[in-house]
């Protein structure tokens, strides 16, 4: 038998799954990037990761709904501390991230760069 969406465990997991902005799906229906969940020996449910791109985009929306706004309406020290934040969660391995981290933050690419260089000085120093 075949686990699904319905399943108690796809419910179980089903929060932390939408928290990742990724789709649940049956087990038959998982591609090869896909990762199928198994619970007690059985294949429950498939789970579809969103692109690198789509998980910054939605990372941003946190940090705005977190800050009560647009980004680029922060102060310059709330603005580094997102940065911050966004190197943490590995925002500047996805390409054009630090463009995608700039237009949000009403910033220069330079300015990020900046603000990235200036935290690892304080981390080496």
């Amino acid at each position: 038998m075949t686990g699904g969406t319905d399943e108690p465990f796809a419910r179980a997991v089903k929060p932390l799954v939408d928290a990742m902005g990724a789709q649940m799906l049956p087990p038959a229906q998982a591609g090869p990037d896909d990762i199928v969940l198994s619970w007690q020996g059985r294949q429950v449910v498939a789970v579809r990761l969103p692109q690198l791109a789509d998980s910054l985009d939605r990372i941003l929306a946190a940090l705005e709904r977190e800050h009560g706004g647009p980004l680029a309406d922060l102060d310059r020290r709330t603005k580094q501390k997102v940065v911050r934040q966004l190197e943490a969660r590995g925002a500047f391995s996805v390409r054009h991230g630090v463009e995608t981290v700039a237009t949000a933050l009403g910033v220069s690419r330079f300015t990020v760069y900046n603000y990235l260089n200036r935290e690892q000085a304080k981390g080496s120093g």
